[in-house]
């Protein structure tokens, strides 16, 4: 039996979003094919994330060091702390997000500012900074509009790219991917684009 941490970063309604497309089809394809896996579910935009600031940063710093934090600085550290408890005890990760103004939803940037911690997801070594979670399973679901996968676009595509040089950062090298993009630019061929997008991310979750 595995543990699986589904992450959705997007809150408008499945008829508006295909992000959420995705995310469904994954949880019910992967449910019905792993029925004995224990999943969680966690939507960003139902979580508690207060932005990280400097109290945060600083209760983090004070318990990984010893010092006594202020109430204030407990509480918030604690909360980040909980989020990264959650995702290390997890087997598999499932994170399904938009492309958004080029880049990844706040909600989903604040929870990977509460996982970016040294000595929990990475370790700094006199060679550069080394992951620890490297054994870690994830898929990675993404929607947009557009096509950013190419020239000229692909140089403004900072979402996706950000996700994979996070998770590469802790070790996480070779997420499985799924994406589906351009059916708001091709009309057209909207309906097919989405169809193709979902039966891939169908057979991925049967598989992961």
């Amino acid at each position: 039996m595995s543990k699986v941490l589904f992450l959705k970063a997007n809150n408008r309604s499945i008829e508006q979003s295909v992000t959420v497309k995705m995310y469904d089809a994954f949880v019910n394809a992967y449910r019905a094919s792993h029925p004995d896996d224990q999943i969680t579910e966690l939507n960003l935009f139902d979580a508690n994330l207060p932005y990280y600031d400097e109290q945060m940063m600083t209760g983090l710093y004070k318990l990984a060091n010893g010092y006594e934090a202020t109430a204030d600085e407990q509480r918030l550290a604690d909360l980040a702390n909980t989020y990264l408890d959650q995702f290390l005890g997890a087997d598999k990760v499932v994170i399904a997000f938009p492309l958004w103004n080029f880049t990844i939803p706040a909600q989903l940037l604040t929870y990977f500012f509460y996982l970016n911690q040294a000595g929990k997801t990475f370790k700094y070594t006199e060679q550069g900074p080394v992951g620890l979670v490297g054994d870690k399973k994830v898929a990675l679901l993404q929607a947009r509009g557009g096509v950013y996968s190419v020239a000229p676009m692909d140089g403004l595509e900072m979402s996706l790219n950000y996700v994979k040089n996070t998770l590469g950062f802790w070790g996480i090298q070779n997420p499985e991917v799924v994406v589906i993009e351009g059916h708001n630019q091709f009309p057209d061929r909207s309906q097919s684009i989405i169809s193709e997008g979902l039966a891939e991310v169908t057979a991925l979750a049967n598989r992961f």
